[in-house]
């Protein structure tokens, strides 16, 4: 349900004791450029690289002042770059939380300074419209039961033992991805997880992972259920240094919709990509578009992307990122 957070009260009593005006003027002066500070988790991936692009031209394209701080992976040093955004001071906040937990500290800065926090692709611990103003995300319970129907259907009730290479211990997204997956799972007797393990959304990590098991020999299975397509590629890769074919002697199947993955689609050797779509500044800038104008906006944005596989890989590549 659309309607008015508390973010645009305390953001208007700040631009007028900033002596603004909506729409980001100066009573009295020149134009002033609205300030944008974007915290990013990490660049270690081509998602979080379309991610900052997505965000970058959004601001351009408004004419927007954006500064953007990369935490390098660390959730503690995400904190400091928020609270140093909030400093410097930017006027709005535009968030991509690395972790589930552990930003109050940042919302109450925020709130005091009454600058709108803005969450990106992951949630945290807190309340829309009190804490931030609005999270933008995809279902990822849904991107999680897709990829159960798939390797599902494609495993013809036959015995498939999955391996769940997951992202993020203790990100919204890896937890979500995975309950999705095991509702789904359930519905099918002949299907059940045999390991599930982090492959922390990185492809060198999720290859080490994957070498790792088949070298111990750990479990007996026939498909791989990856949190997205860099952990699906590093698992890949790992099956074929170790001799086995995926596409045939695998199923695997992953998330994200990124390039390399339509390659791989292409190639036999993974199943299929569900899209979980980078290019979130658009969204992101509707809701601050609708602050600055006084206007209702949502205080929780969740899309949906499109299945790519065999039938239609080739047709939608440059549609990938």
């Amino acid at each position: 349900m659309k309607r008015r957070s508390l973010w645009a009260l305390l953001a208007g009593i700040a631009l007028v004791a900033a002596g603004m005006l909506p729409g980001g003027y100066v009573a009295g002066a020149e134009q002033a450029l609205l300030r944008v500070g974007f915290s990013q988790m990490e660049m270690t991936n081509p998602w979080r690289i379309a991610e900052t692009i997505s965000i970058r031209q959004s601001a351009e394209a408004r004419g927007i002042d954006l500064t953007i701080m990369d935490a390098d992976s660390d959730a503690k040093q995400q904190v400091l770059d928020c609270l140093t955004l909030i400093e410097a001071p930017v006027d709005y906040l535009i968030l991509a939380p690395r972790l589930s937990y552990g930003y109050e500290e940042v919302f109450d800065a925020a709130a005091k300074a009454g600058i709108p926090v803005i969450l990106v692709d992951r949630e945290t611990s807190g309340k829309a419209g009190i804490d931030y103003a609005s999270c933008i995300t995809a279902d990822f319970e849904w991107e999680g039961r897709t990829c159960a129907k798939i390797l599902a259907e494609a495993s013809k009730g036959k015995p498939c033992n999955v391996i769940e290479l997951t992202g993020t211990p203790g990100s919204s997204v890896a937890r979500s991805r995975s309950a999705g997956f095991m509702e789904e799972l359930a519905k099918h007797p002949n299907m059940s997880i045999a390991l599930s393990a982090s492959g922390d959304f990185v492809r060198t990590t999720a290859q080490e992972t994957m070498e790792s098991i088949l070298q111990n020999n750990e479990v007996d299975f026939q498909a791989i259920f990856a949190h997205d397509d860099d952990t699906g590629i590093g698992a890949i890769q790992a099956l074929k240094k170790a001799g086995l074919v995926p596409g045939k002697d695998v199923l695997v199947v992953s998330v994200a919709g990124q390039k390399d993955a339509l390659k791989a689609i292409i190639a036999g050797e993974l199943l299929a990509s569900v899209e979980c779509n980078p290019r979130l500044g658009e969204y992101a800038f509707g809701v601050i578009d609708a602050i600055e104008k006084g206007e209702n906006y949502q205080e929780r944005i969740i899309y949906n992307g499109r299945v790519y596989d065999s039938t239609n890989a080739e047709e939608n590549y440059e549609r990938a990122f």
